[in-house]
Protein backbone atom coordinates (compact mmCIF):
# COMPACT_ATOMS: atom_id res chain seq x y z
CA UNK A 1 0.00 0.00 0.00
CA UNK A 2 1.40 3.39 -1.01
CA UNK A 3 2.23 5.70 1.91
CA UNK A 4 0.21 8.90 2.02
CA UNK A 5 2.19 12.11 1.54
CA UNK A 6 3.11 14.22 4.55
CA UNK A 7 1.81 17.36 2.79
CA UNK A 8 -1.14 17.32 0.42
CA UNK A 9 -2.41 20.57 -1.11
CA UNK A 10 -5.60 20.67 -3.21
CA UNK A 11 -6.95 23.67 -5.12
CA UNK A 12 -4.96 26.19 -3.09
CA UNK A 13 -5.69 29.86 -3.84
CA UNK A 14 -4.43 32.99 -2.14
CA UNK A 15 -5.93 36.30 -3.22
CA UNK A 16 -5.11 39.71 -1.79
CA UNK A 17 -7.53 42.65 -2.09
CA UNK A 18 -6.26 45.78 -3.84
CA UNK A 19 -6.82 49.17 -2.26
CA UNK A 20 -9.66 50.81 -4.15
CA UNK A 21 -9.06 53.94 -6.19
CA UNK A 22 -11.42 56.05 -8.28
CA UNK A 23 -10.73 53.83 -11.30
CA UNK A 24 -11.02 50.67 -9.23
CA UNK A 25 -14.59 51.61 -8.27
CA UNK A 26 -15.45 51.47 -11.95
CA UNK A 27 -14.22 47.90 -12.30
CA UNK A 28 -15.87 44.65 -11.39
CA UNK A 29 -15.16 43.48 -7.90
CA UNK A 30 -13.19 40.44 -9.10
CA UNK A 31 -10.65 42.73 -10.80
CA UNK A 32 -9.61 44.14 -7.41
CA UNK A 33 -7.81 40.98 -6.33
CA UNK A 34 -4.16 40.00 -6.66
CA UNK A 35 -4.21 36.30 -7.58
CA UNK A 36 -0.87 35.43 -5.97
CA UNK A 37 -1.64 31.69 -5.89
CA UNK A 38 -4.32 30.63 -8.33
CA UNK A 39 -5.25 26.99 -7.92
CA UNK A 40 -2.31 24.76 -6.93
CA UNK A 41 -2.38 21.00 -6.37
CA UNK A 42 0.77 19.68 -4.73
CA UNK A 43 1.95 16.77 -2.59
CA UNK A 44 5.23 16.19 -0.74
CA UNK A 45 6.17 12.69 0.40
CA UNK A 46 7.80 11.97 3.73
CA UNK A 47 11.55 12.53 3.54
CA UNK A 48 11.28 14.27 0.15
CA UNK A 49 12.77 17.61 -0.85
CA UNK A 50 10.55 19.43 -3.34
CA UNK A 51 12.11 22.38 -5.12
CA UNK A 52 9.81 25.26 -6.09
CA UNK A 53 11.25 27.59 -8.73
CA UNK A 54 10.13 30.61 -10.73
CA UNK A 55 10.77 34.29 -11.32
CA UNK A 56 10.21 36.95 -8.69
CA UNK A 57 6.48 37.62 -8.57
CA UNK A 58 5.46 34.10 -9.58
CA UNK A 59 3.90 33.36 -6.17
CA UNK A 60 6.49 30.93 -4.74
CA UNK A 61 6.91 32.54 -1.33
CA UNK A 62 3.16 33.18 -0.99
CA UNK A 63 2.48 29.52 -1.69
CA UNK A 64 5.02 28.52 0.95
CA UNK A 65 3.60 30.93 3.54
CA UNK A 66 0.05 29.75 2.83
CA UNK A 67 1.17 26.14 3.19
CA UNK A 68 2.63 27.07 6.60
CA UNK A 69 -0.67 28.81 7.49
CA UNK A 70 1.17 32.11 8.03
CA UNK A 71 -1.05 33.57 5.30
CA UNK A 72 -4.17 31.36 5.45
CA UNK A 73 -5.41 30.48 1.96
CA UNK A 74 -8.46 32.07 0.36
CA UNK A 75 -9.63 28.70 -0.95
CA UNK A 76 -8.40 25.14 -1.02
CA UNK A 77 -7.29 22.43 1.39
CA UNK A 78 -3.99 21.77 3.18
CA UNK A 79 -3.61 18.28 4.66
CA UNK A 80 -0.68 17.66 7.00
CA UNK A 81 -0.11 14.08 8.13
CA UNK A 82 -3.68 13.06 7.21
CA UNK A 83 -5.23 16.02 9.06
CA UNK A 84 -6.69 19.02 7.26
CA UNK A 85 -5.33 22.13 8.96
CA UNK A 86 -6.91 24.77 6.70
CA UNK A 87 -9.81 25.65 9.06
CA UNK A 88 -7.65 25.61 12.22
CA UNK A 89 -7.23 28.73 14.34
CA UNK A 90 -4.00 29.67 16.15
CA UNK A 91 -4.82 27.52 19.18
CA UNK A 92 -5.45 24.39 17.09
CA UNK A 93 -2.40 25.10 14.94
CA UNK A 94 0.00 25.33 17.89
CA UNK A 95 0.99 21.61 17.96
CA UNK A 96 1.53 21.75 14.19
CA UNK A 97 3.77 24.82 14.44
CA UNK A 98 6.29 22.63 16.25
CA UNK A 99 6.22 20.06 13.45
CA UNK A 100 6.37 22.65 10.62
CA UNK A 101 9.20 25.17 10.72
CA UNK A 102 10.37 27.90 8.34
CA UNK A 103 13.77 29.24 7.29
CA UNK A 104 13.60 32.83 6.09
CA UNK A 105 15.35 34.40 3.13
CA UNK A 106 17.16 37.27 4.82
CA UNK A 107 19.82 36.10 7.32
CA UNK A 108 20.21 39.72 8.46
CA UNK A 109 16.57 40.66 9.06
CA UNK A 110 15.32 37.33 10.45
CA UNK A 111 17.42 37.46 13.65
CA UNK A 112 16.70 39.88 16.48
CA UNK A 113 19.87 42.00 16.88
CA UNK A 114 19.10 42.64 20.56
CA UNK A 115 19.01 38.96 21.49
CA UNK A 116 21.95 36.64 21.91
CA UNK A 117 22.13 33.53 19.74
CA UNK A 118 21.29 31.42 22.78
CA UNK A 119 18.12 33.42 23.45
CA UNK A 120 17.13 33.30 19.76
CA UNK A 121 17.44 29.51 19.67
CA UNK A 122 15.77 29.01 23.04
CA UNK A 123 12.73 31.16 22.24
CA UNK A 124 10.80 28.43 20.30
CA UNK A 125 11.51 25.99 23.12
CA UNK A 126 9.92 28.33 25.69
CA UNK A 127 6.62 28.14 23.80
CA UNK A 128 6.62 24.52 22.63
CA UNK A 129 8.65 22.73 25.32
CA UNK A 130 7.58 24.39 28.60
CA UNK A 131 8.81 21.37 30.57
CA UNK A 132 12.41 22.40 29.86
CA UNK A 133 14.15 24.72 32.31
CA UNK A 134 16.70 27.35 31.25
CA UNK A 135 19.58 24.87 31.41
CA UNK A 136 17.68 22.35 29.28
CA UNK A 137 16.82 24.98 26.68
CA UNK A 138 20.45 26.11 26.51
CA UNK A 139 21.63 22.53 26.08
CA UNK A 140 19.24 21.92 23.16
CA UNK A 141 20.22 25.28 21.62
CA UNK A 142 23.87 24.28 21.79
CA UNK A 143 23.12 20.93 20.15
CA UNK A 144 21.24 22.65 17.32
CA UNK A 145 24.14 25.05 16.82
CA UNK A 146 26.62 22.18 16.60
CA UNK A 147 24.34 20.40 14.11
CA UNK A 148 24.81 23.29 11.67
CA UNK A 149 28.58 23.39 12.15
CA UNK A 150 28.92 26.17 14.74
CA UNK A 151 30.40 25.78 18.21
CA UNK A 152 28.14 25.89 21.25
CA UNK A 153 30.41 28.59 22.70
CA UNK A 154 28.79 31.03 20.22
CA UNK A 155 25.52 30.99 22.21
CA UNK A 156 26.45 34.17 24.08
CA UNK A 157 27.32 36.15 20.96
CA UNK A 158 25.00 38.47 19.03
CA UNK A 159 23.98 38.30 15.33
CA UNK A 160 26.15 41.27 14.29
CA UNK A 161 29.25 39.27 15.25
CA UNK A 162 28.65 36.70 12.49
CA UNK A 163 29.03 36.61 8.71
CA UNK A 164 26.04 36.19 6.37
CA UNK A 165 26.63 32.46 5.98
CA UNK A 166 26.94 31.98 9.73
CA UNK A 167 23.74 33.92 10.32
CA UNK A 168 21.89 31.70 7.89
CA UNK A 169 23.25 28.67 9.77
CA UNK A 170 21.84 30.19 12.97
CA UNK A 171 18.48 30.59 11.21
CA UNK A 172 18.61 26.92 10.22
CA UNK A 173 19.55 25.95 13.78
CA UNK A 174 16.52 27.87 15.09
CA UNK A 175 14.26 25.81 12.83
CA UNK A 176 15.91 22.58 13.99
CA UNK A 177 15.63 23.17 17.76
CA UNK A 178 12.08 21.81 17.81
CA UNK A 179 13.07 18.73 15.75
CA UNK A 180 10.41 19.37 13.07
CA UNK A 181 9.17 16.93 10.45
CA UNK A 182 8.77 19.56 7.73
CA UNK A 183 10.78 22.68 6.84
CA UNK A 184 9.82 25.39 4.37
CA UNK A 185 13.02 27.13 3.23
CA UNK A 186 12.24 30.44 1.49
CA UNK A 187 15.16 31.43 -0.77
CA UNK A 188 17.62 30.40 1.97
CA UNK A 189 20.80 30.98 -0.10
CA UNK A 190 19.85 33.85 -2.43
CA UNK A 191 21.39 36.52 -0.17
CA UNK A 192 24.70 34.66 0.17
CA UNK A 193 27.91 34.64 -1.85
CA UNK A 194 28.33 31.73 -4.28
CA UNK A 195 31.02 30.04 -2.19
CA UNK A 196 28.87 30.33 0.94
CA UNK A 197 25.83 29.04 -0.98
CA UNK A 198 27.68 25.77 -1.62
CA UNK A 199 28.44 25.37 2.10
CA UNK A 200 24.82 25.99 3.10
CA UNK A 201 23.50 23.62 0.42
CA UNK A 202 25.86 20.89 1.66
CA UNK A 203 24.58 21.59 5.17
CA UNK A 204 20.96 21.15 4.01
CA UNK A 205 21.87 17.85 2.35
CA UNK A 206 23.56 16.58 5.51
CA UNK A 207 20.83 17.49 8.00
CA UNK A 208 18.20 16.19 5.61
CA UNK A 209 19.87 12.75 5.68
CA UNK A 210 20.47 12.82 9.45
CA UNK A 211 16.95 13.89 10.43
CA UNK A 212 14.93 12.45 7.50
CA UNK A 213 13.44 15.91 6.96
CA UNK A 214 10.71 16.74 4.49
CA UNK A 215 11.36 20.09 2.79
CA UNK A 216 9.89 22.64 0.43
CA UNK A 217 12.90 24.48 -0.99
CA UNK A 218 11.84 27.77 -2.62
CA UNK A 219 14.30 29.43 -5.01
CA UNK A 220 14.52 31.26 -8.32
CA UNK A 221 17.70 29.38 -9.32
CA UNK A 222 17.34 26.01 -11.06
CA UNK A 223 21.07 25.39 -10.70
CA UNK A 224 20.69 25.53 -6.91
CA UNK A 225 17.59 23.36 -6.70
CA UNK A 226 19.20 20.72 -8.91
CA UNK A 227 21.71 19.93 -6.16
CA UNK A 228 19.23 19.29 -3.35
CA UNK A 229 15.72 18.50 -4.63
CA UNK A 230 14.21 15.09 -5.42
CA UNK A 231 11.49 16.74 -7.50
CA UNK A 232 11.08 20.21 -8.96
CA UNK A 233 7.88 22.22 -9.44
CA UNK A 234 8.04 25.22 -11.79
CA UNK A 235 5.66 28.06 -10.94
CA UNK A 236 4.49 30.93 -13.13
CA UNK A 237 1.96 33.62 -12.18
CA UNK A 238 0.47 31.64 -9.30
CA UNK A 239 0.21 28.31 -11.11
CA UNK A 240 2.34 25.17 -11.35
CA UNK A 241 3.24 24.77 -15.04
CA UNK A 242 5.57 21.76 -14.75
CA UNK A 243 6.57 19.22 -12.10
CA UNK A 244 8.87 16.23 -12.41
CA UNK A 245 11.70 14.32 -10.73
CA UNK A 246 14.81 16.50 -10.85
CA UNK A 247 16.83 14.48 -13.37
CA UNK A 248 13.79 13.97 -15.59
CA UNK A 249 13.08 17.71 -15.61
CA UNK A 250 16.67 18.58 -16.52
CA UNK A 251 16.83 15.86 -19.18
CA UNK A 252 13.41 16.41 -20.78
CA UNK A 253 11.84 19.81 -20.02
CA UNK A 254 8.34 19.97 -21.47
CA UNK A 255 7.24 23.57 -20.78
CA UNK A 256 8.72 26.59 -22.63
CA UNK A 257 9.02 28.50 -19.36
CA UNK A 258 11.16 25.73 -17.87
CA UNK A 259 13.37 25.83 -20.97
CA UNK A 260 13.85 29.60 -20.55
CA UNK A 261 14.81 29.23 -16.88
CA UNK A 262 17.28 26.49 -17.72
CA UNK A 263 18.95 28.60 -20.38
CA UNK A 264 20.14 30.92 -17.58
CA UNK A 265 22.08 28.13 -15.80
CA UNK A 266 25.85 28.78 -16.17
CA UNK A 267 27.92 26.26 -18.09
CA UNK A 268 30.41 24.23 -16.01
CA UNK A 269 33.12 24.48 -18.69
CA UNK A 270 35.12 27.75 -18.62
CA UNK A 271 34.53 29.85 -21.73
CA UNK A 272 31.43 27.90 -22.78
CA UNK A 273 28.05 29.63 -23.03
CA UNK A 274 24.67 28.19 -23.78
CA UNK A 275 22.17 30.00 -25.97
CA UNK A 276 20.18 32.24 -23.63
CA UNK A 277 16.41 32.48 -24.12
CA UNK A 278 15.48 36.03 -23.19
CA UNK A 279 11.79 36.34 -22.42
CA UNK A 280 10.19 39.49 -23.78
CA UNK A 281 8.42 41.80 -21.34
CA UNK A 282 7.72 41.40 -17.65
CA UNK A 283 5.62 38.84 -15.88
CA UNK A 284 1.93 39.87 -16.31
CA UNK A 285 -0.04 41.43 -13.49
CA UNK A 286 -1.65 38.88 -11.15
CA UNK A 287 -4.61 41.27 -10.88
CA UNK A 288 -5.65 40.57 -14.47
CA UNK A 289 -3.77 37.52 -15.76
CA UNK A 290 -3.96 36.65 -19.48
CA UNK A 291 -6.72 34.37 -20.70
CA UNK A 292 -5.86 30.78 -21.46
CA UNK A 293 -2.21 29.98 -20.79
CA UNK A 294 -0.73 32.64 -18.49
CA UNK A 295 2.68 32.29 -20.19
CA UNK A 296 1.40 32.87 -23.73
CA UNK A 297 2.21 36.62 -23.74
CA UNK A 298 5.94 35.81 -23.44
CA UNK A 299 6.13 32.34 -24.99
CA UNK A 300 8.25 31.96 -28.19
CA UNK A 301 6.09 28.97 -29.25
CA UNK A 302 2.66 30.56 -28.77
CA UNK A 303 -0.31 29.53 -30.93
CA UNK A 304 -3.75 31.19 -31.25
CA UNK A 305 -5.23 28.24 -29.36
CA UNK A 306 -3.13 29.10 -26.31
CA UNK A 307 -5.46 32.07 -25.58
CA UNK A 308 -8.61 29.97 -25.40
CA UNK A 309 -8.54 27.61 -22.42
CA UNK A 310 -6.32 27.45 -19.36
CA UNK A 311 -4.20 24.29 -19.79
CA UNK A 312 -4.51 21.85 -16.91
CA UNK A 313 -1.53 20.18 -15.30
CA UNK A 314 -1.56 16.70 -16.84
CA UNK A 315 0.81 13.76 -16.58
CA UNK A 316 2.78 13.18 -19.79
CA UNK A 317 5.03 10.45 -18.35
CA UNK A 318 5.53 8.76 -14.99
CA UNK A 319 5.67 11.53 -12.39
CA UNK A 320 6.08 14.26 -15.02
CA UNK A 321 3.24 16.78 -15.26
CA UNK A 322 3.01 19.79 -17.55
CA UNK A 323 0.43 22.51 -18.26
CA UNK A 324 0.98 23.15 -21.99
CA UNK A 325 -0.89 22.18 -25.15
CA UNK A 326 2.30 21.99 -27.26
CA UNK A 327 3.20 18.29 -27.11
CA UNK A 328 5.09 18.65 -30.40
CA UNK A 329 7.93 20.76 -28.98
CA UNK A 330 11.52 19.51 -28.72
CA UNK A 331 12.91 21.73 -26.00
CA UNK A 332 16.59 22.23 -25.23
CA UNK A 333 17.89 20.29 -22.25
CA UNK A 334 20.94 21.59 -20.36
CA UNK A 335 22.14 18.01 -19.83
CA UNK A 336 21.98 17.20 -23.55
CA UNK A 337 23.60 20.53 -24.37
CA UNK A 338 26.43 19.81 -21.96
CA UNK A 339 26.99 16.34 -23.47
CA UNK A 340 27.21 17.82 -26.98
CA UNK A 341 29.79 20.39 -25.86
CA UNK A 342 31.86 17.67 -24.16
CA UNK A 343 31.70 15.52 -27.30
CA UNK A 344 32.86 18.45 -29.42
CA UNK A 345 35.74 19.07 -27.02
CA UNK A 346 36.78 15.42 -27.18
CA UNK A 347 36.67 15.50 -30.97
CA UNK A 348 38.87 18.60 -31.08
CA UNK A 349 41.35 16.98 -28.71
CA UNK A 350 41.36 13.79 -30.80
CA UNK A 351 42.00 15.86 -33.94
CA UNK A 352 45.02 17.49 -32.35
Amino acid sequence: MKERPLIDVVGLKKYFPVRKTFLAHRRDRDDNLVRAVDGVDLSIARGEVLGLVGESGSGKSTLGRSLMMLDPPTEGHIVFDNTEITPFNDRLLKPYRKRMQMIFQDPYGSLNPRMSVGDILAMPLRFHNPELDAAGRREKAGQALETVGLAAQYLDRYPHEFSGGQRQRIGIARALTLEPEFIMADEPVSALDVSVQAQVLNLFARIRRQMNLTMLFVTHDLAVVGHIADRVAVMYLGRIVEIAPTRELFSHPRHPYTEALMSAIPMPEPGQRRQRIVLQGDIPSPISPPSGCAFRTRCPYVLPACAQDRPLLREVSAGHGVACIRDDLELVSPLHEQREIMQQSHQRLAGN
